[in-house]
């Protein structure tokens, strides 16, 4: 009888993991082990990711589990920004997990964002692996579902406590059923005009805005 991944209540439990938590157990460029709760998690890496928990011992990686017919592959993240564009890139025809992992690993998630809506095909094609072809297609199936970035470095401050506000806001009205593009444009504009509100009242004055 054929092994079927989707009865199999170890894959369910580990499609589930959203992030792990633990101690950095090795840290290399290319993967890392983090261990939680007894269990030693492998997980392959970007440069960007490794850069950020390179002289951490303890801290959180947020997860994917990348299914093929030849295997699977566990992926970690040092942010979810970072996780999110993974997704979006391997979502792309003719863009495999290695080749999305190479992007991050040359480019920053911001970077691959700002060269994807402003057309830079140029940047795109620095990256090893990715053709002037191939990144042409990159910007014609991620333009529009990108939009523009809220997180935009040059526009907004780069406090990290802000940024989580912002990231948070732009996730609860997206998870409200509104489109990428229009709930970061619609965060983005009420921060510009006060910085100083709470969670709650970013997401009730983007509803209204909408």
């Amino acid at each position: 009888m054929p092994f079927n991944l989707n009865e199999n209540p170890i894959f369910e439990f580990v499609t589930m993991i959203a992030y792990i938590k633990g101690s950095f157990v090795v840290k290399s460029p290319a993967y890392a082990i983090i261990e939680a709760n007894g269990i030693g998690y492998e997980m392959q890496i970007s440069l960007n990711t490794y850069a950020a928990i390179k002289d951490a011992k303890t801290g959180k990686l947020y997860t994917y589990l990348h299914i093929t017919e030849n295997g699977q592959t566990f992926f970690g993240f040092a942010d979810n920004a970072e996780k999110e564009m993974f997704l979006l890139l391997i979502g792309v025809s003719g863009i495999g997990a290695a080749t999305a992992r190479m992007m991050l690993s040359g480019l920053k998630p911001n970077e691959i964002s700002k060269a994807i809506t402003q057309g830079n095909t140029a940047l795109l094609s620095t990256v090893k692996g990715i053709g002037k072809k191939t990144a042409e297609r990159l910007v014609l199936e991620l333009r529009d579902k990108m939009g523009k970035k809220v997180l935009d470095e040059n526009s907004l401050t780069s406090d990290n406590q802000t940024i989580s506000v912002v990231d948070d806001a732009v996730q609860a009205l997206i998870a409200l059923g509104i489109a990428r593009p229009a709930a970061e444009n619609a965060v983005k504009k009420i921060i510009l005009t006060k910085s100083d509100l709470s969670l709650e009242e970013i997401i009730k004055q983007s509803l209204k805005n909408l």
